[in-house]
Parts: structure tokens; C-alpha cells; sequence
């Protein structure tokens, strides 16, 4: 069992950026890729950003590629996702999970509880 814990989130105007933190609970973390979903209100569960298990691989939605960057620490069992020039769209509750490579939550064995991005106009 691997327990995620996001922060980073909160309110910020277009344009500018915030940095999410997803943080295990174990060391076994380090044998997982890591994905970051969002999700508003009213819509599916959206792939962002996903990290091979050694940080080797990374890959985006359309959506974000050019703004976000997913990056690993895994001495520190902390993933992290830089999203600069945020816009209104990027506002929803964002959600770490640990599993498979791969764009679907069905990937995912585990996920975080999610933090909260808003994006003012």
C-alpha cells in the first residue's frame, strides 16, 4: 500500500505559476511511475503528466505540454509538477496516483486525495 499526499494547490491569476508536490508514505514509491490527473467540476478525470519510475520518461497532454514539467526526487519520495503560465482552463482539483506508465486511470493503483488549483482571469 502506498499512501499519496498532494499540496502546492491554491489560487493564482493567469499566467502565473505554482509548483504541486505528491509525497509517499513508503520507499517501495521509488518502484512506481507516477501520473498527474485533474479533474473539474462536471468532467471526467483528465490525463496531464506522467514519470517513469526512474525519472527517464516523461510525458503530457496536449493540453499542457510547453507549460507543465513533471519531475521525480526519489530520495525524497516526492514527485512534483510545475505548471507556469496557468490559465483559467487549468483550474481543478488535481490528483497524483502511483502505478503503471501510462495515460489512463486505470493505470493507477494508487491515488492521493487531490489539492485544489484555481486560476483567476
Amino acid at each position: 500500500q502506498v499512501q499519496l499526499v498532494e499540496s502546492g494547490g491554491g489560487l493564482v491569476q493567469a499566467g502565473g505559476s505554482l509548483r504541486l508536490s505528491c509525497t509517499a508514505s513508503r520507499r517501495t514509491f521509488t518502484t512506481y511511475a507516477i501520473g498527474w490527473f485533474r479533474q473539474a467540476p462536471g468532467k471526467e478525470r483528465e490525463f496531464v503528466a506522467a514519470i517513469t519510475w526512474n525519472g527517464g520518461l516523461a510525458y503530457y497532454s496536449d493540453s499542457v505540454k510547453g507549460r507543465f514539467t513533471i519531475s521525480r526526487d526519489n530520495p525524497k519520495n516526492t514527485v512534483y509538477l510545475q505548471m507556469n503560465t496557468l490559465k483559467p482552463e487549468d483550474t481543478a482539483v488535481y490528483y497524483c496516483a502511483a502505478g503503471q506508465y501510462g495515460s489512463s486511470p486505470r493505470d493507477y493503483n494508487y491515488w492521493g486525495q487531490g489539492t485544489q488549483v484555481t486560476v483567476s482571469s
